[in-house]
């Protein structure tokens, strides 16, 4: 996206943008002269320069002569009209949202805007984030996922696959390669706070349309929760049972916490 076209998100026209980014380049101005920096035709640039002047994004400093707004004031300006009009539009939302306790399952189309959206809900955690990730999935949300740890946010985290040991209450699936086959993909679990969850696969090949859930549904929510908390006992059952192994003191640390880490 061009500079000008990210000016006129902030309420400016295709003229305006192009001729304060003329003026910010070489000023002062007149308007003969800007008319040549900015491609904007002499008959026109007077009516542009008048409309910037009255918005104060220009100023006339003599006679025929302007100067642009230094671009940090204008910073400033649009920040605090951004956040003035944003504190309104709550207030007039909240008035028409009504009471409720229902919260719905929303689609998010696509690996990168659900991971963005991972790092968002990862980013507010305070307590608790349940993870089920395989190794893409983590290096995406790793960032994150530390700077958690350093909040003092309790990661309860399974691995699909080979990714780093970075918590106590850590994992590795038993059954990846299989997993991915059946899955026909990559799937993502990710339960913050036992309030809000992120759940889907990434098909294979479909990666950059795959649906993802986010909702902060409370019975979605409870159920995968839980079902990330069972998958700890499927890696204890697997050790035991099929591959005959004693549980490791670690490994009786991890279960022990599970099993009480009830919802």
């Amino acid at each position: 996206m061009d500079i000008t076209s990210l000016l006129k998100d902030f309420a400016f026209s295709q003229y305006e943008s192009s001729c304060y980014l003329a003026l910010l380049t070489q000023h002062p101005c007149n308007g003969s002269q800007l008319s040549k920096l900015s491609g904007i035709a002499r008959s026109r640039i007077y009516d542009v320069l008048r409309g910037l002047t009255r918005k104060g994004i220009v100023f006339e400093i003599e006679k025929g002569l302007f100067v642009p707004l230094p671009f940090e004031e204008l910073k400033k300006r649009l920040q605090n009209q951004f956040e003035s009009n944003l504190g309104l539009l709550e207030k007039q939302v909240s008035r028409l949202n009504p009471d409720t306790d229902y919260e719905y399952l929303l689609t998010i189309r696509g690996r990168k805007e659900a991971i963005a959206k991972a790092i968002d809900i990862i980013d507010s955690a305070r307590e608790e984030i349940y993870l089920r990730l395989f190794p893409d999935s983590w290096k995406r949300l790793e960032k994150s996922i530390r700077k958690a740890l350093k909040r003092g946010v309790g990661i309860r985290l399974i691995g699909m696959g080979e990714i780093p040991h970075v918590c106590d209450i850590q994992v590795t699936h038993p059954e990846v390669a299989s997993l991915h086959a059946k899955l026909g993909g990559e799937s993502i679990d990710i339960i913050v706070d036992r309030s809000e969850a992120l759940v889907g696969i990434f098909e294979t090949g479909q990666e950059m349309t795959s649906p993802v859930i986010w909702t902060r549904n409370r019975w979605f929510v409870i159920a995968n929760r839980d079902s990330l908390r069972h998958d700890f006992y499927h890696y204890f059952l697997d050790k035991i049972h099929d591959r005959h192994e004693t549980l490791s003191g670690q490994d009786e640390t991890i279960y022990n916490f599970i099993k009480k880490d009830d919802f």
